[in-house]
């Protein structure tokens, strides 16, 4: 039996064309999950609050599936898999943290729909992962780039990051695998305030790029 979720909530807001943010997440430590209206059915990108104007929200547009970008994202992923029906996929190193939800797992690459892609990037988590949009070329980074005070894409180190090198190591490797096909948003999983109502990065791979003296990168982590 799914639990009525608690009433009340703040009303998803639209950040893009076809995709609205949810506010933060108490229970994913302030993390920002996403809704996107895709022709071939709908994607949650991590787990919103559990209440009543969240789950009204996802009720109107049909999600066919849940992705998950990390460990940190899986807060009350039951009931959000109950009520909505949908698929679930994580990288198959956090699958196990999904006991009984017999999720959809992948260990490179999957294609939700043809111009969906999640990948791995291991680094903050194991099993750390984005999902791009191609279409409009929009990035769902997790927790794995959040946008600093200027609101530009950066990897932050904490108390909870799992591995610093790799995590730096694939900030490169997304410059490389979008240098002929580049996205110009970042819709990041958490730190969505800093972005002072503007609702993503914009202009996103530029400044990604811009900022890709990874040596200097290293030594902007900051304590959780």
């Amino acid at each position: 039996m799914i639990p009525t979720p608690p009433g009340g909530g703040k009303t998803p807001q639209l950040v893009l064309p076809n995709i609205w943010a949810f506010a933060p997440n108490r229970d994913t430590l302030g993390g920002t999950a996403y809704s996107v209206n895709h022709p071939q059915g709908g994607i949650l990108v991590d787990c919103p609050a559990w209440n009543t104007v969240n789950l009204a929200f996802l009720e109107t547009a049909p999600v066919q599936s849940l992705f998950l970008t990390h460990r940190g994202g899986v807060a009350r992923v039951q009931e959000w898999r109950s009520s909505l029906g949908c698929d679930l996929w994580i990288q198959e190193q956090e699958a196990y943290l999904l006991p009984g939800l017999s999720p959809r797992s992948f260990q490179f690459e999957v294609n939700l729909a043809p111009d969906l892609q999640g990948f791995w990037v291991p680094g903050h988590s194991p099993g750390s992962s984005c999902l791009y949009w191609q279409t409009p070329g929009v990035l769902f980074t997790g927790r794995h780039l959040l946008p600093d005070s200027q609101g530009n894409p950066v990897p932050l180190q904490t108390r909870k990051t799992f591995h610093w090198p790799r995590q730096m190591q694939q900030v490169q490797a997304i410059l490389d695998r979008f240098q002929h096909d580049r996205f110009s948003n970042i819709c990041p999983g958490a730190n969505t305030g800093l972005l002072r109502g503007q609702g993503t990065i914009d202009r996103a791979y530029d400044r990604l790029k811009s900022l890709n003296s990874l040596k200097s990168l290293e030594l902007s982590g900051t304590p959780d």
